[in-house]
């Protein structure tokens, strides 16, 4: 039985985040406006990719009009890549993952102690000689353990060891770290707003801290956890006796583990930790498209518990929920049960597999299915 017709003539937002592995936020909204328009040929679909700070976020911020950015940086071995950032203005939108994230190393090559942040640094370089005076630095999906010290050492940072040589790259380089010397940081950062937008709020170290979390998935076996939260403790320490208390204090801050780290680096330069979602609503003109529209699509490749905390779903939902928007949901799978859904603000999740229970072939034929559960939308609200 179909559900009652929402106000399709107001339009449909579809902002969903990527279906990691299979599609992108922009496909996603593609897939989403051709399987609607298959049943409602005339309906007015507005596209709004989502990301939420993580690897995904300069695409949602080119897809609403930013200026795509490419610049050639370290990847986190040390090996030049090229990363890009979005710029609109003088706002820059720039992530992480672009120069440090797990997909710039190579395949099958894990490197939990070593892989550096530096690329990073240079991505916010680049963003500060392109004019930007607000920089949103998306975070997540790194393949990095280094506490942001990599990035710091780009801007203008030293981290020397006891013979006064700089410290080698990583987290685990760290170890050796005698003293820090942040005097030489790109002034241009002191008159920037840099707004750290990360979907997690791990501190930098101990049982909820960036190695024991977030190490295993970078390679990290339950001794290098050891070395790489004794190396990071001890940098806050180094950092403390250069910097003062408040390294100490920034250590323990929500959000300074986002990233291997690199979140804990941001608060030093003065960043102001938000919600990825949040920012990125914000960023990408959300209010205004949730105001056209009677129905709201989002989604991403997973909706689980995940999701709840942060994730690009729970984030539109809320806000269309505050807006008086209907809100349904896209996934490829579906974790969660339908009350819980309905507290996130959620209507209804429309899953691949419920079309296709093969998971593999959901994944190598998302597009198609998805146009397919689209369908089932249209037919559902807004016929």
């Amino acid at each position: 039985m179909a559900d009652a017709a929402v106000d399709g003539a107001r339009g449909v937002l579809v902002a969903a985040d990527k279906f990691k592995g299979s599609l992108t936020a922009v496909e996603v909204a593609e897939r989403v406006t051709a399987g609607l328009r298959r049943v409602v040929p005339g309906v007015r679909v507005e596209a709004l990719p989502v990301a939420d700070g993580g690897d995904g976020t300069v695409a949602a911020a080119v897809a609403a009009g930013f200026e795509r950015r490419e610049v050639r940086v370290a990847g986190p071995l040390g090996d030049e890549v090229t990363a890009a950032f979005a710029l609109r203005g003088d706002t820059a939108v720039v992530e992480m993952a672009e120069a440090s994230g797990l997909q710039r190393l190579p395949a099958g090559v894990l490197a939990p102690l070593t892989a550096s942040t530096h690329g990073s640094g240079e991505l916010l370089r680049a963003a500060l000689d392109a004019g930007a005076r607000t920089i949103v630095f998306g975070v997540g999906g790194s393949a990095t353990t280094d506490g942001g010290a990599g990035m710091l050492a780009a801007l203008g940072a030293r981290f020397l060891d006891a013979g006064g040589k700089p410290v080698g790259p990583g987290g685990g380089g760290l170890a050796e770290l005698a003293t820090a010397d942040l005097s030489g940081l790109d002034p241009r950062l002191a008159s920037v707003e840099l707004v750290l937008a990360s979907d997690v709020d791990n501190p930098l170290t101990g049982p909820k801290g960036a190695p024991a979390v977030y190490g295993p998935q970078k390679g990290a076996s339950p001794d290098d956890v050891e070395t790489l939260d004794a190396a990071l403790a001890h940098y806050a320490k180094v950092l403390e006796e250069a910097v003062g208390a408040k390294a100490a204090e920034y250590a323990a801050s929500p959000g300074a583990g986002a990233a291997g780290g690199i979140g804990y680096g941001a608060l030093l330069l003065g960043a102001r930790f938000r919600p990825g979602i949040e920012v990125m609503l914000d960023v990408l003109g959300f209010a205004p498209a949730l105001e056209r529209a009677g129905l709201v699509i989002t989604g991403e490749g997973s909706l689980d518990e995940q999701t709840l905390h942060g994730k690009a779903p729970a984030g539109v939902a809320a806000a269309a929920r505050n807006a008086g928007k209907e809100v349904v949901a896209v996934c490829g799978r579906l974790a969660l049960p339908a009350e819980t859904l309905g507290r996130a603000g959620i209507r209804r999740a429309y899953p691949l597999t419920e079309i296709e229970p093969d998971v593999e072939k959901c994944i190598a034929e998302a597009g198609p299915i998805l146009e397919r559960v689209a369908e089932n939308i249209a037919r559902d609200f807004l016929v």
